[in-house]
């Protein structure tokens, strides 16, 4: 497989541009493809974090005092 990337780096490398880019962009579509278990994992977590933040079970930070304690200095 090693030999295969190696030779289609060589072949990219001597691409204009705008194809190196319209490449880039196709592969970067065909890895952004949606993952229904990964959705649904996620689903169920957003569930399950509003569940306990309306319930009581966990507090609110405000947006200024995540900002203030992670600001870059």
């Amino acid at each position: 497989m090693a030999k295969t990337v190696d030779k289609l780096a060589v072949k990219i490398h001597d691409l204009p541009d705008i194809e190196k880019l319209q490449l880039l962009d196709t592969i970067l579509t065909d890895l952004d493809m949606p993952d229904p278990e990964i959705d649904r994992v996620w689903a169920d977590e957003a569930r399950k974090r509003w569940a306990a933040y309306k319930s009581g079970r966990v507090a609110a930070v405000s947006y200024e005092s995540v900002m203030t304690k992670h600001r870059c200095a």
